[in-house]
């Protein structure tokens, strides 16, 4: 029992003690480090640490940060200073570079010769005897001057004779007390500390880096299959370019397509999701493969494959980018179901499993089994799906009902394709519940569909967008506001006419970075609905339809003036949070966006009522506005036109629905005077 004792205490010798500092807190941090915060390429991440230690000695610190690709593991950190802030908090930044993955850590430690400095500076302010200190001090200057030897550091030789100044013998004279109280001493020992005993935080903490579409843009999504003047003629990518053209000219970033490949044939749903199809109708595109092909196919009626990448080339000379839906789901016609049996769940009697949700039946789908014998292959298959259509220029996917498949899959779906793939953009839309969205976007989903489209009254549209927008879920999850959806009609727009279409339009586009609409049934104000429901009538889901795009009564110039204002004013695309102004009136709902860099503020005001003249006085939040209380200045409506003399913070609006449902204000600081109303940005 003694000799171990005395093994440990030898042992023991040899050992540093553990480290003082106690790193408490670090943000942003998910879960514990189990999943990355999110930022595009360019984006500074600002890291707040809690550190403390014992007693009264000052700590130093720095954050840590570098690549972590999995060819760049062995990447030496990049060191940024961490800034002391009251109540034991350190801050610190660091820009990300270009897509892909980086690490960021913390290390602290405690600052002897801070601690030391400001021990001696107390002791000369109080008249007390420092000789033994400067001897003190001089151990540890000799200490960094090797410390920077070893390092080939030039600051080596200046701390020799700096440590030979201090030690000299005898009464301090004010050479040696300037020498060790002033800042050339204090920032060389800075850069040469001794951190053997540092403390840092673990475990690792994770940025996954994005390009910039990940974080903004504007989405349009059409149906191929009905870009044709005659509902009983099949449209075709040739026939797209023209629909392609009317997005780019209303300044859509993104055009995204419902699934295009060859629709089954068994259980076909008919019409308004009627279980039988009638001679003619084409079918829901999710039901997903037939004999001309599955996954990596198109549907022959819309072209071939040369005819889809001219189609995407097409997009791209005009400024848009193609993203495709991701339904990993078979008609009972899809090769697989024929070649790999195995990778379908079966009933007792051998038969597959079909599609059910309830009281919903899809007869026209099969599930695929992802926990099959042979869930490895099967899951390499889907992976390669995505591989050929990113061959064909797609890099932007909208992934279905995701949250019904396994999480770990989509997991390694993300990081499998992220390796080669780091400009891919991932949008999931999971109408499901809270916890699960949620874990969707932790897993790497680059934007989320949400529950904005059912948000309508102005108490529950603030509180959901400041949720959003508030940590941690802002750290991770990107919403992607769509108005409306094939499967989505909200009563609101069925019986709200086109005050509330636009209504909707501004809010999307003004509360979040990205939204959508689902193209000509939005822009045309489309309010049929089957009865008791949020389906449309006559979906074109189960139907071509041949859509008119420049009938009169739509809104495709209102949408395009929204989109002109999102590219011309950054609040609204990379902005900060939006910032609620109080307002005396429930209908009416008003908000601020600023932009990270700059001051071209937008003040939002929409009138939720789409059928009655709504006004009250709008509060504004002076101090993060930079306004002052009795300041004038003007805001100039960048969606209807005009200009307004605004004084101090209280100020009225009256928004009549059927002239203009919402200003999109943009607030100009200074006005010389108010009979020229000419102002400065």
């Amino acid at each position: 029992m003694g000799q171990r004792s005395r093994t440990e205490s030898t042992r023991s010798a040899t050992m540093r003690a553990p480290a003082r500092v106690v790193i408490a807190r670090v943000e942003p941090e998910i879960d514990g480090g189990r999943h990355a915060i999110k930022r595009v390429e360019g984006e500074v991440v600002e890291v707040v640490v809690q550190a403390f230690s014992d007693g009264h000695d000052r700590l130093q610190g720095v954050l840590l940060h570098r690549r972590s690709e999995h060819d760049a593991w062995q990447e030496a950190w990049q060191e940024e200073p961490l800034e002391a802030r009251p109540n034991d908090a350190w801050r610190g930044r660091f820009v990300v570079g270009p897509p892909g993955s980086e690490e960021y850590a913390v290390e602290i430690w405690i600052d002897a010769f801070g601690s030391w400095r400001a021990g001696l500076r107390k002791k000369v302010e109080a008249g007390v005897d420092v000789a033994a200190d400067l001897q003190e001090g001089a151990l540890l200057v000799r200490q960094a001057s090797e410390r920077a030897a070893a390092r080939g550091g030039p600051d080596a030789g200046w701390l020799a004779d700096a440590t030979a100044v201090l030690a000299r013998g005898g009464e301090p004279d004010a050479e040696r007390l300037e020498l060790a109280l002033g800042e050339p001493l204090a920032d060389a020992m800075a850069r040469h500390p001794d951190r053997r005993s540092a403390a840092r935080h673990a475990p690792g903490l994770f940025v996954q880096v994005e390009r910039a579409r990940a974080r903004s843009g504007a989405w349009y999504e059409f149906f191929p299959r009905s870009c044709t003047d005659d509902p009983d003629r099949h449209g075709t990518f040739r026939d797209c370019e023209g629909r392609l053209r009317h997005a780019a000219r209303m300044g859509f970033d993104v055009v995204y397509l419902p699934p295009i490949h060859p629709i089954g044939r068994t259980g076909r749903k008919g019409r308004d999701n009627a279980r039988l199809a009638a001679p003619g109708d084409p079918g829901s595109p999710w039901a997903i493969g037939a004999a001309e092909g599955g996954h990596d196919a198109v549907h022959p009626a819309l072209g071939t494959l040369d005819d889809f990448d001219h189609f995407v080339e097409r997009a791209r000379a005009l400024g848009l980018e193609v993203a495709l839906d991701v339904a990993f789901q078979c008609s009972p016609d899809h090769p697989w179901v024929a070649e790999r049996p195995d990778w379908f769940r079966r009933r007792p009697d051998g038969s597959i499993h079909y599609a059910e949700n309830p009281p919903k039946r899809y007869e026209d789908i099969y599930p695929l089994d992802f926990e099959c014998e042979d869930w490895r292959g099967l899951w390499d298959a889907l992976r390669d799906v995505v591989l050929f259509w990113i061959d064909h220029g797609v890099t932007i996917f909208r992934v279905d009902n995701p949250h019904t498949k396994p999480f770990a899959f989509w997991a390694w779906l993300i990081a499998d394709v992220r390796r080669t793939h780091p400009e891919t953009v991932w949008l999931s839309e999971a109408f499901t519940r809270p916890p699960l969205l949620q874990h969707l976007a932790k897993l790497g989903f680059s934007q989320s569909y949400t529950y904005f489209t059912w948000r309508n009254r102005r108490r529950e549209l603030e509180d959901y967008v400041r949720e959003l927008w508030s940590p941690p879920v802002a750290e991770y999850l990107r919403p992607n506001f769509f108005a409306n959806t094939p499967d989505i009609l909200h009563e609101y727009l069925q019986i709200g006419g086109p005050a509330a279409f636009v209504a909707r339009l501004v809010l999307a586009a003004t509360l979040a970075d990205s939204y959508g609409i689902y193209g000509p049934p939005f822009e045309l104000c489309e309010g049929a609905a089957v009865p008791g429901s949020e389906e449309y009538r006559g979906s074109e889901k189960y139907e071509i339809r041949s859509w008119d795009v420049d009938r009169p009564g739509g809104i495709a110039s209102i949408v395009a003036r929204m989109n002109r204002i999102r590219r011309e004013q950054p609040a609204l695309r990379a902005g900060q949070a939006p910032l609620f102004c109080e307002i005396d009136n429930e209908q009416l709902v008003a908000y601020a966006r600023r932009p990270r860099e700059g001051r071209n503020v937008v003040l939002v005001v929409v009138n939720l009522d789409p059928h009655h003249v709504q006004s009250g006085w709008v509060e504004l939040p002076l101090e993060p506005l930079s306004l002052a209380s009795d300041a004038s200045f003007q805001v100039e409506d960048l969606l209807g036109g005009g200009r307004y003399l605004w004084t101090g913070g209280r100020n009225y609006v009256a928004l009549d629905p059927a002239v203009a449902p919402a200003h999109v204000f943009l607030i100009r600081h200074r006005v010389r005077s108010e009979s020229d109303f000419e102002y400065f940005l």
